[in-house]
C-alpha cells in the first residue's frame, strides 16, 4: 500500500511538472465534455456489452463516441485492448497508436507493456519504455517499472547481460525508495532468472528464496531452483524441490499477474 500511494503521488507531482509531446490541455469546459461522452459511450453503452460475447456492440458504441470527438484517447485504448486480448494484435495496434497520439503520457508506457506482454514485440517494447523514461521518468504500468519491462524484454531477446545490468541497478533503487516489503516477487524472480541463465546458480537460488518468503507455492520459482540444485550436483535437493514445484504447479500457483489469463508469461513453467 506504501508502494501504490508513493507511485501515486510521484506520477500526480510529475505529470504536473513535464512538459511533453501530449496535445496542451483542454479548457475545462472541453474535458467536461469529453467525460460526458465517456460516460454515454463507455459506461452507458459498450460496457454494457461483454466484448468476447458481443465485439461489434463494444465496437460501435465505441466508434459513436469517436464520431464525436476522435481526440479521446480513452475510446482508442478501449477500442484496441480486446483485441490484443483475443490475440488480434495487428488489428488492434493502430488503435493503440492513436490512444498514444492523443495521450502519450499515459499510453506510450502502457503501449510498451502490451508489446512486452501480448504482442512479444520486444525490441519495440525497449523503445517504447525508453522514451517514457525519457520523457516521464522511470515509473510504473501494471505493477512494474518500466526498467523492469526493459530488462524483461533484454531477457526474452537472450541479451542476458543487459537483463542482468539493470535488475542490478534497479531492485536496490526500489528497495531504498519503497522498502523491502513493497519489493514485488515477480521482480525478484525475473532477477533471479537473469543470474540463472547467466549460470550464476548462487545468485539465482538466493533471489528465488526472495521470490519464495513472499510467495511460498511459487512453482516457477521452485521449478528454477530445483535447476539450479541440480546445476550444483546437489541431486537429492533437485528432485525434491521439482516434486513440490509439481505439485504447487498442478493446482495452479503459478505466475499469478493480472494479465496471465490471457498471456503466457516469459519462463513460466506449463504444467
Amino acid at each position: 500500500m506504501k508502494k501504490v500511494i508513493a507511485i501515486s503521488i510521484s506520477l500526480l507531482c510529475h505529470a504536473c511538472n513535464t512538459k511533453d509531446e501530449s496535445p496542451i490541455d483542454k479548457p475545462q469546459a472541453d474535458k467536461e465534455a469529453q467525460e460526458k461522452l465517456i460516460k454515454t459511450y463507455l459506461e452507458e453503452c459498450a460496457w454494457q456489452y461483454n466484448y468476447i460475447s458481443n465485439m461489434k456492440s463494444w465496437q460501435e458504441c465505441i466508434d459513436k463516441g469517436l464520431e464525436k470527438d476522435s481526440t479521446i484517447a480513452y475510446f482508442w485504448q478501449q477500442k484496441a485492448m480486446p483485441y490484443y486480448k483475443a490475440k488480434k494484435y495487428e488489428v488492434g495496434k493502430p488503435f493503440l497508436d492513436k490512444a498514444v497520439q492523443y495521450d502519450k503520457r499515459r499510453y506510450l508506457p502502457y503501449r510498451g507493456f502490451m508489446k512486452c506482454i501480448f504482442s512479444k514485440k520486444y525490441n519495440e517494447a525497449i523503445i517504447d519504455f525508453e522514451e517514457a523514461i525519457a520523457l516521464y521518468g522511470n515509473h510504473f504500468e501494471m505493477d512494474h517499472s518500466y526498467v523492469f519491462y526493459i530488462a524483461l524484454s533484454y531477457l526474452q531477446l537472450n541479451e542476458f547481460e543487459k537483463a542482468e545490468q539493470l535488475f542490478d541497478k534497479e531492485l536496490p533503487r526500489q528497495l531504498k525508495e519503497y522498502g523491502e516489503e513493497n519489493i514485488h516477487h515477480i521482480d525478484l524472480f525475473y532477477h533471479g532468472i537473469a543470474k540463472f541463465e547467466l549460470q550464476k546458480w548462487d545468485e539465482a537460488i538466493a533471489l528465488f528464496d526472495k521470490a519464495l518468503a513472499i510467495y511460498p507455492t511459487f512453482s516457477d520459482a521452485l521449478f528454477y531452483k530445483s535447476i539450479c540444485f541440480l546445476r550444483l550436483d546437489k541431486k537429492d535437493e533437485a528432485v525434491q524441490l521439482m516434486q513440490l514445484a509439481r505439485e504447487e504447479g498442478q493446482k495452479g500457483n503459478t505466475i499469478n499477474e493480472a494479465n496471465v489469463i490471457y498471456e503466457f508469461y516469459p519462463y513460466q513453467i506449463r504444467w
